[in-house]
């Protein structure tokens, strides 16, 4: 089938179903229908082996209520809304269901761990589609995806990839999504090997995981089946929300990992920070972690008092600290509230990443990277555990020319990250072209950075000053204004006026 309008389609039979109401309700549908089709399509290869058994019993996977030789064999309408809402929902979160004869029995009671990221899938999902008919096309759709087909399978990954970045204009969903840009150039410089583990720990749709899997992919020597081995155990992820959680899940599946290893639930309360030990780190981190909410008292409550903070960013960053393995090495997308901060909580943090880590790289990146969506400036903090941070390097990566914005028709393209690599190995100060006494890129020591109150915000964005005038004068100028606008409203409208009398004129 012809994969590009796909999503087209199934969004355009979903808005006439009264049960899905806006863009998260389509996607939440779309991602438990995809999750189950690709689950047994892995399934049905794993089946070529003779002593592997399918994890979901018969009669719930998709090849037995999804497919039928013909229409006449398959459910629709009422039956099916019936069948998926208390069968098919029930079975696979492990709970009880009525049986042909009127008994209830558990028909998916296994535990191994493929069986429980099903039950955890499916309990974060829910059917929003009320027309059986409807749904029935939907599944048709689906199921006229051959993932059997390798170039359609990659075509098909980058439907869902385009799918994903278009989380950036639906809302609060934008959350959930990371360009591109962003987090293959962080990857490619924390640069995790065969034989690492790579964590995000609020993943969200498992970009940052499944640009580390393309990057350890291209190491892997044909026939090298270790390390192909590996590769399913490279990756750990967590997510506190139930939509990127599905998501995410199913991207990785998408991306040939059988088991994906992302774990729901809040990363911060998880245990006390004082209690990870080394089983618990990681050998590469890469991640944007939320910033702008409110921490609950149960986040807090994990985190020594020095370093409690309201605001989540603050205590992922001394989350990722804590994880991050010795010799391990970090990238981490931040706001610039954390590189200003100058408050107790901010300072403490800082003074732990200094003392922990070698900060050794700080790119300031322009305003708008994660428009629509937000317009806070954001950095991305490049750090390793191999001793105390001696000095920095800081790099700001302006916009390409011709570009006053990114936005969704120009958006932030990896491309535009060329100069900031090809400085990367050159490492050089760079001074301001437009702003005297001011740096691009400059290197500062620890000595210096701690004199400075510890604040990161160096090789900044040049702002027009603000002028601040007296209050009369202040009046004096808002008066001034506010007449030449109005001189000009008025002429204008002149012209409007005598635009609109001398085609009056010519129509009589």
């Amino acid at each position: 089938m012809s994969l590009a309008p796909l999503i087209k389609r199934l969004e355009d039979i979903m808005r006439s179903d009264p049960g899905i109401d806006g863009t998260a309700q389509r996607l939440s549908q779309i991602v438990w229908i995809l999750f189950l089709k690709v689950f047994d399509y892995k399934e049905e290869e794993a089946e070529l082996d003779d002593d592997y058994r399918p994890v979901i019993p018969e009669g719930y996977r998709w090849r037995d209520w999804a497919t039928g030789e013909s229409l006449k064999d398959q459910r629709t309408g009422d039956e099916l809304i019936d069948f998926v809402n208390n069968q098919l929902f029930p079975a696979l979160r492990g709970e009880a269901v009525e049986n042909g004869n009127g008994a209830r029995i558990i028909p998916f009671p296994s535990s191994t761990p493929r069986a429980l990221l099903v039950k955890e899938f499916m309990n974060r999902s829910h059917n929003y589609a009320a027309n059986g008919i409807q749904l029935r096309m939907v599944l048709n759709l689906f199921n006229e995806v051959d993932f059997s087909d390798a170039d359609e399978t990659h075509e098909f990954n980058d439907v869902y990839e385009t799918l994903l970045k278009s989380l950036q204009s639906a809302g609060k969903a934008g959350e959930f999504y990371t360009p591109r840009a962003v987090t293959s150039f962080a990857v490619k410089h924390v640069d995790p090997r065969i034989g690492e583990t790579v964590g995000d720990f609020a993943c969200g749709t498992a970009g940052f995981l499944v640009d580390a899997l393309r990057h350890l992919e291209r190491q892997v020597q044909p026939g090298d089946t270790k390390a192909m081995e590996s590769l399913q155990n490279s990756l750990v992820g967590q997510e506190f929300k139930p939509l990127p959680y599905m998501l995410g899940i199913t991207n990785l599946m998408l991306h040939d990992i059988a088991l994906p290893n992302i774990t729901y639930g809040d990363s911060l309360d998880r245990k006390r920070l004082l209690d990870y030990e080394d089983e618990d780190c990681v050998d590469c981190i890469v991640m944007n972690p939320p910033y702008g909410g409110i921490a609950t008292e149960a986040d807090k409550a994990a985190f020594p008092a020095d370093l409690r903070s309201s605001e989540t960013a603050d205590l992922f960053m001394s989350y990722i600290i804590t994880r991050l393995r010795i010799n391990g090495r970090a990238a981490v997308v931040l706001p610039n509230g954390f590189l200003e901060g100058e408050d107790n909580t901010r300072i403490a943090i800082k003074k732990f990443l200094f003392k922990q880590c070698n900060l050794h790289t700080v790119i300031r990146l322009p305003e708008s990277v994660f428009a629509p969506y937000t317009s806070i400036d954001t950095n991305i903090l490049f750090f390793d555990k191999t001793g105390s941070t001696q000095e920095t390097w800081f790099y700001r990566f302006d916009k390409p020319e011709g570009y006053k914005h990114f936005s969704k028709t120009k958006p932030l393209l990896p491309q535009h990250f060329q100069p900031v690599d090809e400085w990367w190995d050159a490492r050089v100060e760079i001074p301001d072209p437009d702003v005297e006494g001011a740096w691009k890129a400059k290197k500062y020591t620890v000595g210096e950075l701690v004199e400075g109150n510890y604040r990161l915000d160096k090789c900044g964005y040049p702002h027009e000053d603000e002028e601040i005038l007296p209050p009369g004068q202040l009046i004096g100028k808002y008066k001034s204004d506010k007449q030449r606008i109005e001189t000009e409203i008025d002429a204008l409208l002149a012209q409007i006026m005598d635009l609109i009398g001398n085609d009056t004129e010519e129509n009589a």
